[in-house]
């Protein structure tokens, strides 16, 4: 920036400042070098002292805004594409997931002006690298806890890290062909610039024709205006040494003081137009955009305009920097007010920090109690990225206290699982027991015996714990093609067999309906074989589907019917249809329904024991009593009724325990 205030130059410090491209191509000091506007010798009067310390501190806070809007400056002037980072957005990237932050990316690698992107970029490579060290860190925790065994290396692999080290490196590619190309610019450009600050100093000569002299000083004018950027460290450097240079050429000379006083009047008019347009930024309501223009507006001062007469420069200057001053303030009034949200984020974070460390202390026994807790954190977590920027200086400490706590939490989850991992290890143990013994069934063809025990071993898995995680998916693979293998075996077979059974019903409908002509002769003897005969044949027709039994039952009531018409015995009729059952029965290769009618039988024949055990105990009552008493009779008669329903009680258990010994 051209600052216009007088310089504490001697005649000595003019004349060293020009002698050589060394001298002037050397960093520039902290405070830029000062140069006043009219000068009629090379001695420069010294700068007034303040007159209060107010006015010192005042022209100190005054000086501290201008350099730093300088060296901004300076920094866009090196390189133009920065100045359309304004443009982008800077988000809040430390609320982002590590697959946002790569989205991000995505979207900035596809700007042109790459340098524009560079402190966008560098904010989401900090937080990318950050949220993705600490979850590798979490994820080494959580092997190390399962895995004892030192010579076991931990590796993980994360796509999204691939993704986002193509990209970085994609634009850092970019960025470095477009830095290699502008510093050669850039040195080019200062080489020249120090060549016309010499040849201007050189224009001082008495001997020389004065109209070729100024046509020659307006030429270097003219092409210094055209030159590209130069290195920022050198900006402010060269610029005052250009200045100083011009004035000294103007008043040393004493020109055209007609010429000179215009030339001053259209600088003086345009530095006033530019303290108007300050003024209005002042009620702007976008102070960031105001701000920035306003350092535009500084450029322009110090690059694009000329120096104003002794008259009104401390004035003019003084006000500029003025109301940079108030801009600033402005400034930095809004950036209080973004303070203090990020201190509201602040104790937000903590709180989230004291709910994590809190969890890391509870008591947990139990699988479920630790699946409620990792939900908890991960809400908590989740919670914390999405609170907001903090305070900077705090910024790096406070992600430091959540990765600690997060990891006292998982240490202490690790360290319950730790000891759960014995119990893991047997339940594998089990678990591959039970997979031996369902491959070693899975190929049996005694259905009726091998089903229910592939059941009990499939009810058993379920009640087996977990097994270490890296086993899981493979036992149970293993079990499952184990068992499918078996039960679709199984099922393939059934329904073979159920066409089979659906031809037999078909079978056994017609010979039914066939029933319906069949006439008893008269004859006991012939009828009897002619009735056991059709009970035969029935039999030779098959099994039928269990959703079609109903015509067993219709079978049965005609064989009732045609038992009674043929006057057989009770006994007789009663254990014929019993044989019937039976053989029907059997052929259902049904174990569990035979078991229930011999556990039926056997309780019949307890009952009907009973029964004769109570008659017989009764009529000792009766030891008086004529035997012709009705009462005694009837007590007899029941008693011989009890024996015979005892004895084919016995022939039926005797019968069924024959069918199951076959």
């Amino acid at each position: 920036m051209l600052d216009e205030k007088n310089d504490n130059l001697s005649s000595e410090n003019l004349e060293t400042d020009g002698n050589s491209e060394n001298q002037l191509a050397m960093e520039p000091t902290e405070t830029p070098t000062l140069v006043s506007e009219e000068v009629s010798t090379l001695a420069i009067e010294t700068e007034s002292e303040p007159e209060n310390e107010d006015d010192t501190n005042q022209s100190s806070g005054n000086d501290a805004v201008l350099k730093a809007i300088d060296e901004s400056n300076a920094e866009e002037s090196e390189d133009e594409t920065l100045k359309e980072r304004h443009s982008i957005p800077l988000l809040d990237y430390a609320a982002m997931s590590m697959e946002a932050l790569v989205s991000e990316l995505e979207k900035l690698s596809q700007v042109d002006k790459v340098m524009s992107i560079k402190e966008h970029v560098e904010e989401i490579k900090k937080e990318f690298l950050s949220k993705y060290n600490h979850f590798i860190e979490e994820k080494r925790d959580e092997f190390l806890a399962e895995n004892s065994d030192p010579n076991e290396e931990f590796e993980y692999h994360l796509p999204l890290k691939n993704t986002f080290d193509s990209v970085y490196k994609q634009i850092r590619s970019k960025q470095n062909a477009h830095f290699k190309s502008l510093q050669n610019n850039l040195q080019a450009n200062l080489n020249r610039r120090l060549e016309i600050v010499e040849e201007i100093k050189n224009l001082i000569n008495p001997q020389e024709n004065i109209k070729d002299t100024l046509k020659h000083f307006n030429e270097l004018r003219e092409e210094w205006k055209t030159i590209g950027p130069i290195p920022r460290d050198k900006y402010n450097h060269v610029w005052n040494n250009y200045h100083f240079h011009v004035e000294n050429f103007y008043d040393y000379l004493h020109l055209d003081r007609e010429a000179r006083d215009l030339d001053f009047k259209h600088n003086l008019e345009q530095k006033q137009k530019i303290i108007s347009r300050v003024e209005e930024l002042l009620q702007e309501e976008d102070v960031t955009k105001a701000f920035r223009e306003l350092q535009d507006l500084h450029r322009i001062w110090k690059e694009d305009i000329g120096p104003v007469d002794r008259e009104h420069r401390e004035e003019i200057w003084n006000q500029f920097s003025s109301l940079t001053k108030q801009m600033h303030d402005k400034r930095e009034s809004l950036f209080a007010g973004q303070r203090e949200k990020e201190l509201t984020h602040l104790a937000k974070k903590k709180e989230i920090i004291a709910e994590i460390e809190k969890l890391a202390t509870q008591e947990v026994t139990a699988h479920s109690q630790w699946q409620n807790l990792i939900e908890q954190v991960e809400s908590l977590r989740n919670a914390f990225f999405s609170a907001g920027k903090v305070p900077s200086e705090v910024n790096e400490d406070t992600w430091a206290e959540f990765k600690t706590a997060v990891r006292n939490f998982n240490a202490h989850k690790n360290a319950f699982y730790k000891d759960i991992k014995k119990e893991q290890t047997d339940n594998l143990n089990k678990k591959l027991a039970l997979v031996e013994k369902a491959k070693s069934m899975s190929s049996s063809e005694d259905f009726a015996a091998t089903t229910p025990l592939m059941k009990q071993i499939q009810e058993e898995w379920k009640q087996i714990g977990h097994v270490p995680r890296k086993y899981s998916d493979k036992v149970w693979k293993e079990f499952k093609e184990a068992c499918n293998q078996y039960f679709d075996r199984m099922k393939a077979v059934r329904n073979e067999a159920n066409s089979e059974e659906i031809e037999a019903f078909e079978k056994k409908k017609a010979y039914l309906d066939s029933l319906k002509d069949f006439e008893l002769v008269g004859d006991h003897k012939t009828d009897l074989e002619a009735i056991k005969a059709h009970i035969e044949h029935w039999k030779t027709l098959g099994k039928v589907p269990f959703s079609r039994r109903h015509v067993e039952g219709k079978f049965n009531k005609v064989l009732d019917t045609l038992f009674e018409k043929l006057s057989l015995s009770k006994k007789e009729s009663d254990m014929m249809r019993f044989s019937n059952k039976i053989e029907q029965l059997a052929g259902t290769d049904d174990a569990r329904k035979i078991e229930s009618e011999k556990i039926f039988i056997i309780r019949k024949i307890e009952e009907v024991q009973s029964e004769i055990f109570q008659l017989e105990n009764n009529i000792q009552f009766f030891t008086h009593a004529k035997k012709d008493n009705p009462l005694v009779k009837e007590v007899f008669k029941n008693i011989e009724k009890h024996k015979d329903e005892l004895k084919t009680w016995k022939d039926k258990l005797a019968q069924l325990r024959n069918l199951t010994q076959e």
